[in-house]
């Protein structure tokens, strides 16, 4: 079993306390982000405090500190480290080398002995995970989103064969930068324990033969003081939060509304517009489309809409999805974009790419407004009951007690 169960309300946080659990005494938490800010600089400030608070957070490796609450002391920050001397190499290569400084730095941590559990995030950590195998220490990575095969099963990847001169050898030294398929999948193998964030996730590593107890379910959280229900609009208003960009499904969601046409309606698209995004803004615009760009306060916007529209293809747990829940909108979204909405109750899930489906999910929330009430009443609920940051912590020392025990 997953370490909750999936969509099976409500989904409360465990009972056991802190004290009564088999926890660590000195963590290291390595990720590639900051911490405290927007985003996954949330997550990994809300998952140091689990440790934190439980006074056994050894040290953090992370790229910035911007947060006040955990001392700076132990947050071994890389603000200021030698990769950036590659910056010239490209983006990819340079975050691919990034992401191995990072690890580098957290294998030399976990060298020493003092740690008796690593947290860490896919892509982050693989000569980390090296280093706490050799030295029988517990080991917990977070997957972002998916398996990175994405449920498919691939065959080995061919060997590369060809003359070695100058231009191999630079071909050869710039790969070497990249985040290869061979790393993840070695990090999943090494790992004692995977946090996924959603059913979705977890089936791709089911596919590939992973053992449901090496599966831990770990949604995210929301802060539902920050977000929170608004004065909806007079006219029918939806918004779609997040960025412009295909994988998010933001041309399936202007086709559709396109091809409505709507009377008193508008749609807002909060988030900033890829280059991608353009061509589908000028096929399908309409003058009653506001584009918002990039904004550092969604809930401002999110809490006076009528439903978040958010037909993504593929994510870990889409955190605006908890965000428009909390504001107390009804959403339409996919399965693919987490757990936190179930079908006709707190929106309607639609498959991905399915135009048609978007579509009629619009028209029939636009003409039946009640649903609209009484599916928002019932997001905020799920999110208050189910995913608040306390949930979050909770949970997350329940999944260090499971990789504790692996190795107790």
């Amino acid at each position: 079993m997953l370490g909750e169960t999936l969509n099976a309300p409500p989904l409360a946080p465990a009972a056991a306390s802190p004290a009564s659990q088999l926890l660590p005494k000195h963590l290291l938490f390595s990720i590639f982000a900051r911490i405290g800010g927007p985003g996954l600089d949330t997550d990994a400030f809300e998952a140091l405090r689990a440790s934190y608070r439980g006074e056994f957070l050894g040290k953090a490796v992370a790229y910035d500190n911007r947060q006040t609450e955990i001392p700076a002391s132990l947050i071994h920050s890389l603000r200021w480290h030698p990769v950036r001397l590659l910056s010239f190499v490209g983006r990819p290569y340079y975050y691919g080398a990034k992401k191995k400084y990072v690890d580098w730095i957290a294998s030399r941590h976990l060298a020493t002995g003092r740690y008796d559990l690593f947290h860490s995030w896919s892509g982050d950590c693989l000569l980390s995970l090296r280093v706490a195998k050799k030295l029988r220490i517990p080991s917990v990575i977070e997957i972002p989103t998916w398996h990175r095969d994405r449920g498919k099963v691939k065959a080995p990847e061919p060997v590369q064969q060809g003359k070695k001169g100058v231009g191999w050898w630079i071909r050869k030294g710039k790969a070497g930068l990249l985040l290869e398929r061979k790393r993840f999948l070695e990090e999943y193998e090494l790992a004692d324990l995977l946090v996924v964030l959603s059913d979705t996730a977890a089936e791709t590593f089911r596919v590939q033969g992973f053992p449901e107890e090496k599966l831990f379910y770990l949604p995210r959280g929301v802060d539902v003081e920050r977000f929170k229900p608004g004065q909806r609009p007079a006219q029918f208003r939806a918004i779609f939060s997040g960025a412009l960009i295909k994988r998010k499904g933001i041309q399936h969601v202007l086709k559709a509304w396109h091809r409505l046409n709507l009377r008193d309606a508008e749609l807002w698209l909060v988030g900033a517009v890829h280059e991608e995004a353009k061509p589908y803004l000028k096929k399908f615009w309409r003058d009653n489309i506001r584009v918002v760009g990039f904004v550092r306060d969604p809930e401002s916007y999110l809490s006076q809409s009528t439903l978040h529209v958010f037909p993504s293809q593929w994510e870990g747990s889409a955190k605006v999805t908890y965000e428009a829940a909390a504001c107390g909108l009804p959403q339409i979204t996919t399965r693919e974009a987490g757990d936190v909405v179930r079908d006709q109750i707190e929106g309607i899930i639609v498959e991905p790419r399915n135009v048609d489906a978007i579509a009629e999910a619009l028209k029939h929330f636009y003409l039946h407004p009640e649903l609209i009430e009484e599916m928002g009443r019932a997001a905020r609920q799920r999110v208050v009951e189910n995913f608040t940051w306390d949930h979050f912590r909770a949970r997350l020392l329940n999944a260090y007690e499971v990789a504790m025990r692996k190795l107790a």
